[in-house]
Formats: C-alpha cells, structure tokens, sequence
C-alpha cells in the first residue's frame, strides 16, 4: 500500500513539474504586454483650464476603445491623475471590471512598476507626450515622437519576452 501511495506522489509532482515547464516554455505565459494610448479629444474652450473633461466626441472615441479591448484580455489599467485619461480609461476599466490605478507620468517604467506589472497585459493611458516617453524609456531608445496634438488615435503596443523587446504603433481613425 506503501508503495502505491508513494507511486502516486511522485506521479502528481511529475505532472505539476511538466505543467511547470509548459508554463515557463510558453511565451504568451510569461511575456508581459502594454497597451500605451492617449487620452480621447479633450475640450479646449477654456485655455486656463489645466484639467478639461473629455468633449462629446472624446466621450465617443472612449467607447470605441471599449469596444476595441473586449477582446484582449487586461490585467491592469493604469492612468494618469486627469479626468480625461480617468475618462478615456473609464469605459475599458467598466467592461473588463477592473479598477483604474493611477501613475506618475514622470516616473516612468520604475522597478515598482516594473515588478507589479511583470507577465500582465496593461492598459495605460497617458498624454501626447508621456505616452511616446513611457514607451521609449521601456524601449530604451528614442523611437516615437511626440504625438501630434490632433491626435487621439494611435495604440502602442510593447511586448516583452524575456531580454526581447517588440514594438508598435496602431493608428485608429
């Protein structure tokens, strides 16, 4: 009796260890995956307003980014404090059920974020500047520019495997 309980041990540590394996050899696994976008058309009546809400045309363009990530699995959505990046993140967060945390756009790709965003799928929202600048700090080279300020549209997507870094820019009317 002795004997088949210990056969059986061992099986179901074999098994767990092959499972191990398959899960440290599959790359969709262990890569982590950022989704960079700009906030959606913010309204620009008032020029002394630091912090303007979304206009109906951003509110739009929010939604359809909704429907846009239904299909890819999140993890994580991050955003800066503004409410156009809380507004333009709102409507993904909804669908998927996940709370927005919030970044500082000038500490950029710091271990903390690094270590909490490791092997997830995230969604940041950021500015026409920040956003180009988050995703050359993780390329560590200067590949985007910023974006024009006309501009709501463009999805960066960053891939990391291991030591590989893959980017690049979706654009979306």
């Amino acid at each position: 009796m002795k004997n088949i309980i210990l056969v059986t041990f061992f099986f179901f540590i074999g098994l767990s260890c092959q499972e191990k394996k398959k899960e440290n050899n599959n790359p969709e696994v262990n890569s982590t995956v950022y989704y960079f976008m700009r906030h959606a058309e913010k309204d620009r009546t008032d020029l002394s307003n630091k912090d303007p809400e979304l206009l109906e045309i951003g509110i739009e363009r929010a939604k359809k980014w909704a429907i846009h990530f239904e299909s890819i699995h999140l993890d994580q959505i991050y955003s800066t404090d503004y409410k156009r990046t809380q507004q333009t993140a709102k409507y993904i967060a909804e669908n998927k059920n996940i709370v927005v945390q919030s970044y500082d756009p000038r500490s950029l790709y710091d271990s903390e974020f690094k270590k909490n965003t490791k092997g997830k799928k995230v969604l940041v929202v950021g500015h026409s500047n920040t956003t180009p600048a988050f995703v050359n700090t993780i390329l560590g080279k200067d590949e985007y520019q910023d974006i024009q300020d006309n501009n709501n549209g463009n999805l960066y997507i960053v891939r990391i495997e291991g030591n590989q870094i893959l980017a690049s820019l979706e654009v979306y009317n």
